[in-house]
């Protein structure tokens, strides 16, 4: 009598036939990954430390806020490159030095950003001085709160920290305001026309005098500190033949209030100086 097979004998042929399919049916189907997406990138390296194609983008969104650069053009990327390098070595030695004194205060911050508000012409326009002009005006340059707080927080520290660093210790003579009230001041006003009184602007030229040599002893430094330091642009579109200089001058560093309202509105440049002014340094 013939044995009947067993029904796995029947069906291995099958299986077999299957187990071979299925793997290439199952790779077929399978979608094939999709290439990773850049979230950020590097785009240079101060001193170990990374900026980041978005720090860039930050800083665009952020010269709003930088009364210096009322009526110019937009931000270039090389340009807010360029400040951040300069900003990063300024921190960098703050922190190597464990300046505690230039650490500003929370209300010295919201002081600063309160005048701000008032200040620059846009927020102005937009009428920054009440709190629902000034939510229209972040929310319209892509801002927060809390970004613009750390931002005004670090531009004070930075301020205090020149402020203590360099306007120690100089000095500006009676001899060089006049020379200054005399050579520079006076040819500014068309002859017949009423001019300030020497003891009238002897304290604003002071100022102006002071903050020239501050800016002469920054600028020497921080384009020192770039020589000592490792800086590397990662990115070749963001070089640029100026890029020893960080920063755009002790000027943009040293962003402070216009003169005060009971200050002679000046012809031109030489006594528009953008400064700390007296007590400035402090917020």
């Amino acid at each position: 009598m013939r044995k009947r097979p067993k029904v796995e004998h029947l069906f291995w042929p099958m299986l077999v036939c299957l187990a071979c399919a299925c793997p290439t049916q199952v790779i077929a189907k399978t979608p094939q990954p999709a290439a990773p997406a850049v979230l950020d990138r590097v785009v240079a390296v101060v001193n170990n430390q990374a900026i980041l194609n978005s720090d860039l983008d930050d800083e665009i969104r952020l010269s709003v806020l930088d009364p210096g650069r009322a009526g110019l053009a937009v931000l270039t990327r090389k340009t807010a490159l360029e400040q951040l390098i300069g900003r990063t070595l300024i921190q960098q030695q703050i922190r190597e030095e464990d300046v505690l004194a230039a650490d500003p205060s929370q209300a010295e911050v919201d002081a600063r950003l309160a005048e701000i508000r008032k200040e620059i012409p846009a927020c102005v326009r937009q009428n920054c001085a009440s709190d629902a002009g000034w939510k229209a005006f972040l929310s319209a340059h892509g801002l927060t709160q809390e970004r613009v707080q750390a931002y005004m927080r670090y531009r004070v520290e930075i301020l205090r920290f020149i402020e203590q660093r360099f306007r120690q210790g100089i000095r500006i003579s009676p001899q060089e305001i006049e020379t200054y009230y005399r050579g520079t001041l006076l040819p500014q006003y068309a002859k017949g026309e009423a001019t300030p009184a020497l003891d009238q602007v002897s304290p604003r030229i002071e100022e102006i005098l002071l903050q020239q040599q501050v800016n002469v002893l920054f600028d020497g430094w921080l384009a020192n500190l770039r020589k000592q330091g490792e800086v590397e642009v990662l990115d070749p579109a963001l070089e640029s033949p100026e890029t020893q200089s960080v920063s755009p001058g002790a000027g943009a560093a040293l962003e402070g209030a216009p003169p005060p309202a009971s200050t002679p509105e000046w012809k031109s440049d030489p006594l528009d100086v953008v400064r700390p002014g007296p007590g400035k340094g402090s917020q």
